[in-house]
């Protein structure tokens, strides 16, 4: 008998296991990018359409649709009073032969590829989510001196068709839709997206996921871990993690110090992507990587508390830079730390009037142990610059609510040193599709972090917040390297969608940087 109950405790564990990782494995599905092909023009593949129209008069392909339709198209169009304004969108049933035909409006400017983008987020919404019946979007059309323009409409359709459901029922959860694009250069544009901007989604699709993850799921290592299982195979690349052990060998006292509180140890990853020439001084991104900010001892209050599991938006999003940069094989030298910590209180967290040390050896007096995130930068742009040598630096961060105020959900707040390079960044934010704007670093934000007992201190130096935090970091900057500070507070989360993001995290950082690498080839 004393057997049996033996065997029957070990089977029923073995159940219990078996469940347990099946769940996990469910749980842990990565949700598959839609599927996208291309095709040349055929009316015969598809009997739901989407075409856009610039003006009221079809042309093209979508011409020949209207003739198969005996012109009901053109006046289905007419009759519900259809304009091309940009990304207007009319769905139209029962125009035989097909079953279903949407119209997207696309102005009647050239299209840039931002633009482009977004029609195709427009597009992909106004389909189900099921990914049962494909879509045909016929691109023939679109008045664009953008090379292969389908894949930067597929680009947009990818960014668009995300879902971070995987924690509701199976039955509840969303399939990835399925589209064709035709257009009269589909091989072209098969290898544009195919080896080049699909990477990009995935990047972005990667940076969503780690915002979106629940506080318990997402800390500092468990963070690598799931970065590391996405570079898995991916050639140039080297990564290294810097536990509490190194991080004491090398003083940074900062990030230590923000991690105190939690149970969680702080980490820093770093991804050395090596494309370019073995001399070649590399481009550095930095991302803070807050995994859940309660805000410390200087507790938050709870309205809106929950989405502080993406204050880790800015390291999400280095490391969605780099997968895209070295998965279509970049020509650059390119280097991502992500500084990580959870800020806990605690009875061993640190207070307010504590003082820290940071690897530079500049001490700063903490004044809110909710201003953490430039603690961390404060540790990881100092290691950047004494291991890597960059040419150029720029740190990514959900830093202040002040740059939301000022900014709100339109622009990123940007912060250099040097109008020049300010002017350059502006102009690569608007051919990304993520806009940026700058904010002033004068002389006296740099007098206002002064502290009585420290060197620094790390915030209530009063207005403008943003760019005092910007001065803390910019401490530990030399002055004569490039550098930009973005602050993402205001656009990283989405509470109502737009063309090529649904609701929640939208990805902010990786079209941006992604676009900043491709202009910083040497």
């Amino acid at each position: 008998m004393l057997l049996v109950s033996i065997l029957f405790k070990w089977i029923n564990s073995m159940i219990r296991f078996i469940f347990a990782l099946l769940t996990l494995l469910l749980v842990n599905t990565v949700q598959a990018l839609p599927n996208v092909q291309f095709a040349k023009l055929d009316l015969e593949q598809s009997k739901h359409l989407i075409i856009f129209l610039n003006g009221n008069k079809l042309s093209g392909l979508s011409a020949e649709v209207n003739q198969k339709t005996n012109g009901q198209l053109q006046f289905a169009i007419k009759s519900a009073g259809f304009n091309s304004a940009f990304g207007k969108t009319k769905t139209f049933y029962g125009l035989a032969p097909f079953a279903q035909i949407t119209v997207v409006g696309t102005g009647n400017k050239a299209l840039e590829q931002s633009q482009l983008q977004d029609l195709g987020g427009y597009a992909v919404a106004t389909t189900p989510a099921n990914g049962k019946k494909q879509f045909a979007l016929i691109t023939d059309s679109l008045n664009t001196q953008v090379a292969t323009p389908e894949a930067w409409v597929a680009m947009g359709a990818g960014l668009r068709d995300y879902h971070f459901d995987k924690y509701k029922a199976q039955s509840s959860q969303s399939e990835p839709r399925n589209l064709i694009l035709q257009s009269g250069n589909h091989i072209a544009a098969s290898k544009k997206y195919n080896d080049d901007l699909k990477f990009i989604v995935e990047g972005v699709h990667l940076t969503r996921d780690m915002a979106s993850e629940p506080g318990k799921d997402i800390y500092p290592q468990s963070f690598v871990d799931k970065v590391i299982d996405a570079f898995d195979d991916i050639d140039n690349v080297e990564i290294d993690v810097l536990n509490v052990r190194d991080m004491k060998k090398r003083n940074m006292g900062a990030i230590l110090g923000v991690g105190l509180g939690s149970i969680h140890e702080p980490r820093m990853l770093v991804i050395n992507y090596r494309g370019g020439a073995r001399n070649e001084a590399p481009v550095a991104l930095v991302g803070k990587g807050i995994t859940f900010d309660t805000g410390g001892i200087s507790l938050k209050k709870n309205s809106g508390m929950w989405q502080m599991k993406s204050d880790l938006s800015g390291a999400a999003a280095v490391a969605g830079t780099l997968l895209a940069v070295a998965s279509r094989g970049e020509n650059i030298n390119l280097v991502g730390v992500m500084p990580l910590a959870e800020n806990m209180p605690a009875e061993d967290a640190i207070r307010p009037g504590d003082v820290l040390t940071t690897m530079q050896g500049t001490t700063i007096e903490i004044i809110s142990t909710d201003a953490e995130g430039r603690l961390l930068l404060a540790d990881a742009v100092r290691y950047t610059q004494d291991k890597f040598k960059p040419r150029m630096l720029v740190n990514i961060a959900t830093l202040t609510g002040s740059a939301a105020r000022a900014l709100s959900d339109e622009y990123a707040a940007m912060v250099t040193r040097d109008w020049t390079l300010a002017q350059k960044m502006m102009s690569v934010g608007n051919t990304s599709g993520e806009s940026v704007w700058p904010l002033p670093l004068h002389p006296n934000f740099f007098k206002q972090i002064k502290s009585d007992i420290a060197d620094i201190k790390n915030s209530g130096a009063g207005n403008p917040g943003a760019s005092i935090g910007a001065a803390v970091v910019a401490t530990f900057v030399d002055e004569g390297l490039s550098w930009v500070h973005l602050d993402i507070a205001g656009v990283d989360w989405l509470n109502q969608p737009i063309a090529v993001a649904p609701k929640g995290s939208q990805g902010w950082g990786v079209r941006f940087l992604d676009q900043l690498v491709r202009e910083s080839r040497q």
